[in-house]
């Protein structure tokens, strides 16, 4: 008689190993690590639009002054709803076109006062002092009211965008110094459409053109001369 612990396997019998079915969080897994990857992405394509930020809003080198004041957060262009605008021959224009380059922005009523001269003509001596960068910055005067602009400016805006909007409109984008009208100041506007910066009432020429000098240095990178 066989002891039980040496009796004989029968030989019929075989043993199969099937491999261990995928854990079913696989497909989550690779969405996480797709979702990773267009992250990455992104992170590589926006960094030289935040480090030019980082660099002009953070890091202020010793003895570094911004003359204008820069706008935190910088305010978004608003939608073509929120700001309707018509150029000179009462023809829409959507607000999104005026992206893709640095805006120098003036405001003022069409009959144009000594102020608004002042300005439009600081608009583009300032333009022309950036040299190769000028094709960068676009002029922009935005008419606040349906008064006809002179015909004696009209050559001085060659090339520039002459736009009619209204004040309540023109207050969900920009704002004037408290204590100021909205026609005080010089506007500038970055190539997103967000308002970064405002120049005091009767600003120093000299004193802007440094700063537009080291913004356009800055974000070198942003956008090409010319639309």
């Amino acid at each position: 008689m066989s002891h039980p612990d040496t009796a004989q396997v029968d030989p019929m019998i075989q043993l199969s190993v099937h491999s261990m079915p995928k854990p079913a969080s696989e497909p989550a897994q690779r969405t996480r690590a797709g979702r990773l990857k267009m992250l990455l992405v992104w992170a590589v394509c926006a960094a030289p639009v935040v480090a030019s930020y980082f660099t002009y809003y953070v890091i202020k080198p010793q003895g570094r002054v911004n003359y204008g004041t820069l706008i935190m957060p910088p305010k978004p262009l608003p939608s073509d709803v929120n700001l309707p605008l018509l150029d000179q021959d009462g023809r829409s224009v959507k607000a999104a076109s005026l992206k893709g380059q640095w805006l120098l922005v003036t405001v003022a009523g069409g009959a144009c006062d000594q102020r608004c001269e002042q300005h439009l003509y600081l608009q583009r001596q300032l333009r022309e002092t950036l040299g190769k960068d000028k094709d960068r910055l676009d002029r922009v005067w935005l008419v606040t009211d349906q008064a006809p602009v002179r015909a004696g400016l009209q050559d001085g805006l060659k090339n520039a965008w002459v736009l009619r909007t209204s004040p309540s409109d023109l207050a969900r984008w920009l704002s004037p110094q408290e204590g100021q009208p909205l026609d005080a100041h010089l506007y500038l506007v970055d190539p997103r459409g967000d308002w970064m910066m405002r120049f005091p009432a009767d600003a120093d020429p000299s004193r802007i053109k440094k700063d537009l000098a080291r913004l356009m240095k800055a974000n070198e990178s942003w956008d090409d001369p010319g639309r």
